[in-house]
């Protein structure tokens, strides 16, 4: 199969620095060019020596490179709209971080623009390629522990904010300034935009969608931090499975302006744990156990080194196969908008203090 030619947009997403792995490791891609949303994110993409030409904008970028097949949008929640139109007028196949937008008009024209023009657009969440997380659908699709009663699920993680500034700025992050409730100084745009993961998980190991949820939010434990850190969600799915998560900014960090080692203070940087419990019996997943911990420079923290598989070879093989084979991924944005809907929904619960339907 011929290599799908490849570049990356902006530079300024968390998961970025893991792309310089991928697009270059992957036999399936060829990674061609880059454009950075600014000359910060440029700076520290020449860091890392990757061979690869970066522009400062994506119109240079694809006039220079008119064989971009597909990008990798690594921007601000806010930019994504902006960026799937230069893709899509050009026919370009868009691979997204995350969260496409939290507005629903947005999200709109985003389904509008892929099935006007066809081509591919797949949201990123890795999680879904993770093995542990594979090998537990199995066991649920074989009915190991019977019917599915409830599943609680953490995604606690240290802050980006620190290394990516626009996740703490609630007009990039979640698209405008909404308050997290009457009284509150905080607005929405932190931990819960940057993992919806969990939120995605539990729709395609139930095979259901959510009914209703009701989500609190703590005290920060980051004092200047404009966004939330910690919160809680809990409600139904339209099949009566019961759901807890938690998807905090638990974790502390070093405030290094570029990640590296040292950056945890607490020696896990990510908690992905999922307890699925049935008539039968209990299932207890840790997604990122297989690690090794050493402490050593910098400050004498404890230092973590990644020892699990590699989530993002099964992404890459996933997006590269519905580009070739004219496929529709299974994270796509008409499936994927339901979990958008919680979230946002979880928003909803906080500031009212009550149950909000999905």
């Amino acid at each position: 199969m011929k290599p799908v030619k490849i570049a990356m947009m902006a530079l300024t997403h968390g998961h970025t620095r893991k792309y310089y792995q991928t697009l270059r490791d992957n036999s399936k891609l060829d990674w061609v060019a880059s454009c950075a949303a600014d000359q910060r994110a440029k700076d520290v993409y020449d860091l890392y020596d990757n061979g690869v030409p970066c522009y400062l904008s994506a119109e240079e970028m694809f006039e220079k490179h008119p064989d971009i097949e597909a990008v990798v949008i690594a921007s601000a929640n806010d930019q994504h709209l902006k960026e799937m139109k230069l893709c899509a007028e050009r026919g370009v196949h868009i691979l997204s971080m995350k969260i496409p937008t939290f507005s629903p008009e947005e999200y709109d024209e985003m389904i509008e623009l892929v099935d006007k023009t066809g081509i591919v657009c797949q949201v990123e969440l890795e999680m879904h390629y993770n093995p542990v997380v594979k090998r537990l659908q199995k066991l649920l699709a074989d009915g190991e522990i019977g019917k599915i009663l409830s599943i609680q699920a953490t995604n606690i993680t240290l802050s980006p904010v620190w290394a990516f500034p626009w996740q703490g700025v609630p007009e990039a992050s979640y698209g405008k300034r909404v308050p997290l409730r009457d009284g509150d100084p905080r607005f929405r745009g932190g931990a819960l935009c940057d993992h919806p993961h969990i939120f995605d998980l539990i729709r395609w190991l139930t095979g259901s969608d959510f009914d209703y949820v009701y989500s609190e939010v703590a005290p920060n434990l980051r004092k200047d931090l404009q966004v939330e850190d910690m919160i809680l969600a809990n409600g139904k799915m339209k099949n009566g499975v019961s759901f807890l998560f938690d998807p905090s900014w638990s974790r502390m960090e070093e405030r290094l302006k570029v990640p590296g080692p040292g950056w945890e203070v607490f020696p896990k940087r990510m908690e992905v744990n999922v307890t699925v419990i049935g008539e039968k019996g209990t299932i207890m997943c840790d997604c990122f156990g297989p690690n090794v911990y050493h402490n050593g420079a910098p400050n004498d923290r404890f230092t973590v080194q990644y020892t699990y598989f590699d989530e993002w070879i099964g992404l890459i093989d996933e997006f590269v196969d519905c580009i070739r084979n004219h496929k529709t991924p299974k994270i796509n944005l008409k499936w994927h908008r339901q979990t958008i809907d919680c979230m946002n929904a979880c928003y909803t619960s906080v500031a009212t203090g009550t149950i909000a339907k999905v």
